[in-house]
């Protein structure tokens, strides 16, 4: 149910704007009382960004299964093929909400707070890597900052491209960069 209004969520904002949609209009356009929608989603903002909810926990886990040997930057690279997965399986409607988050500043901070979140995680399993249980340190957490920072600049790339560029080829831009 949460998939099917945060659909319904993103068309009517694509369409009217997010400023101008209120929750009563999402409800509406849903068919659920404003009550059902508020118990799914805490606020317009979270309609949009669901998604993310999970996502940093995937990668992380993905980090964490990566080979051994493979070096941590390799690693964080590929674990973030779980995160631009969803731009693949439908290009579309990823570059419209991406769109939206970036145009709005409400969901671009909430979208980077949700980020910020993943930090933590992403360095832990960069610690965890190969079975250790060490703790992370200011290294896995600069890594795993920096990661972020190259899949965020790789999408406003593809974004502002119309999805017309290989958003992993530009990620794998982004990475080069720091290993350069």
């Amino acid at each position: 149910m949460r998939a099917e209004l945060a659909q319904v969520a993103l068309e009517l904002f694509r369409q009217d704007g997010f400023d101008q949609v209120t929750i009563n209009d999402l409800a509406k356009a849903a068919g659920v009382s404003r009550s059902t929608f508020l118990r799914c989603f805490g606020s317009k903002e979270e309609a949009v960004l669901f998604a993310f909810d999970q996502l940093g926990d995937q990668v992380a886990a993905d980090l964490r299964n990566r080979p051994a040997d493979e070096d941590d930057w390799t690693a964080l690279r590929r674990a973030l093929d779980t995160a631009i997965q969803q731009y693949y399986d439908d290009a579309e409607t990823g570059l419209a909400m991406t769109r939206l988050v970036q145009e709005t500043p409400a969901l671009n901070a909430r979208s980077l707070e949700k980020q910020s979140g993943w930090r933590p995680a992403l360095a832990q399993a960069l610690a965890q890597r190969g079975g250790s249980d060490r703790e992370a340190t200011i290294v896995d957490v600069v890594r795993a900052t920096a990661a972020l920072v190259c899949l965020n600049v790789a999408l406003e790339r593809w974004v502002a491209s119309g999805g017309e560029l290989d958003l992993v080829a530009l990620i794998d831009e982004a990475f080069a960069a720091f290993s350069s």
